[in-house]
């Protein structure tokens, strides 16, 4: 008799947190644009992005930071797996 594999019942795996990054914050990641990490803290994740592309350590504290479109200003903040982290450079213009 065979056995089968029933992953149904497997537990689900985190999925990455993906951290957009644009303009400045992209030049700095050396034109990437997306870092896939785990989730956790907004602290964690950043700390993870910055892990690595060491360029954003430079822009980041100018950055504003948005965790699933909304604002994020506590690093403590848990971002879920799966979430979306954007990471903004100051834009001129107007």
């Amino acid at each position: 008799m065979a056995v089968m594999d029933d992953t149904s019942r497997m537990p689900d795996q985190p999925r990455p947190v993906e951290v957009h990054l644009f303009a400045a914050a992209r030049a700095a990641a050396e034109g990437t644009s997306v870092l896939h990490v785990a989730p956790g803290s907004l602290a964690e994740v950043l700390a993870e992005a910055t892990a690595q592309a060491p360029g954003l350590t430079a822009v980041l504290p100018r950055c504003s930071v948005l965790v699933d479109g909304m604002a994020g200003h506590d690093e403590s903040m848990q971002v879920a797996s799966g979430g979306r982290v954007d990471v903004l450079p100051p834009f001129a213009g107007g």
